[in-house]
């Protein structure tokens, strides 16, 4: 099955194999028996013949001293000796795998599930603060260019959706577009639009008399010019700040979302739902599952606000001029 390169990144491509984390494994003549990993070192005990696992059989193995004869899916009949299978096996079917941060209950790599997490965080930030910019300067856009009647009804818009609390909204969204990747990218990001429209808003009602955009009037070109090449590229210093403070704020949204279980759905991994599955493990001997994933947010947000508080610096002008 063909998969475009941005479904590899956001969700990964399926793998062709099925994986059995097992504690350990014998060779008893023709049958290789495993212990299942288990937590509580209780694991079920399977049993399957080697030459199955090697290769796809039309019919069962026929055993003939130390080999065995084989009768493959395509038709052909094949001598193998029970020690190349058992080789065979060894470098084909079993991994020996370290884990750095260990397992959780089910025997799932920890940094493994982390590192996938990140690209819910990630995208959740990236496409969510897209769809905001893109809402918050239309409406922003409109609003403080033509004023009046289209004002006062952008305005009113504004004010309600910021009287509603932001995790409210998210959760009334999601409800409304269903669980699932793309919805929560989506609920966000029309949830973070508010603080952009403002600040356009105000910064285009400055700059709507200056000498350059009544130039422009004057030469006719039309108001969607003016405010794409003249207006917006001098106002977006500031919406390149609140940008980032709105990348680290879908991160915390996201994870609080997946905490509540209303965020990205199983089997996807997310550092919010990774808290979620392992907080009750606080009070044992593993509480570190549930505490590294906070970790990381606490770390990404951070990062995305410390960003944020550098950009500011440096486009502030009165910083500039200090």
């Amino acid at each position: 099955i063909h998969t475009s390169l941005l479904r590899k990144m956001l969700t990964g491509a399926k793998s062709n194999y099925y994986e059995v984390p097992v504690s350990s494994y014998t060779f008893k003549g023709d049958s290789i028996n495993v212990t299942l990993f288990d937590p509580e070192g209780s694991g079920l005990r399977r049993s399957w013949n080697i030459a199955n696992v090697v290769y796809p059989l039309l019919k069962s193995p026929v055993k003939k001293d130390d080999s065995m004869i084989i009768h493959t899916i395509d038709g052909q009949f094949i001598s193998v000796h029970t020690g190349d299978l058992q080789s065979l096996i060894e470098k084909q079917n079993l991994q020996k795998k370290h884990f750095w941060l260990g397992t959780d209950q089910f025997g799932r790599d920890l940094l493994s599930r982390l590192i996938i997490g990140s690209r819910v965080s990630i995208s959740v930030g990236f496409i969510s603060v897209g769809i905001s910019l893109i809402v918050g300067i239309l409406l922003g856009s409109l609003a403080g260019y033509f004023g009046g009647r289209t004002d006062d009804v952008i305005m009113w818009f504004i004010n309600v959706v910021w009287s509603i609390p932001t995790l409210l909204l998210v959760i009334a969204i999601t409800f409304a577009l269903g669980r699932g990747f793309w919805q929560i990218f989506i609920a966000v990001g029309l949830t973070m639009w508010v603080e952009v429209a403002r600040v356009v808003r105000g910064q285009i009602i400055s700059m709507r008399e200056k000498e350059f955009v009544e130039a422009g009037k004057a030469l006719g070109f039309s108001g969607f010019r003016i405010i794409t090449r003249h207006i917006l590229p001098n106002v977006m210093s500031p919406v390149i700040v609140i940008s980032a403070a709105n990348f680290a704020a879908a991160i915390l949204i996201e994870a609080g979302l997946s905490f509540l279980g209303i965020g990205v759905q199983p089997p996807m991994p997310s550092w919010g739902s990774m808290i979620r599955e392992y907080y009750s493990f606080i009070i044992l001997n593993s509480a570190y599952l549930a505490i590294i994933p906070g970790v990381a947010i606490v770390l990404l947000v951070l990062a995305f606000m410390t960003l944020g508080n550098t950009l500011r610096d440096v486009l502030d002008v009165k910083t500039l001029e200090n």
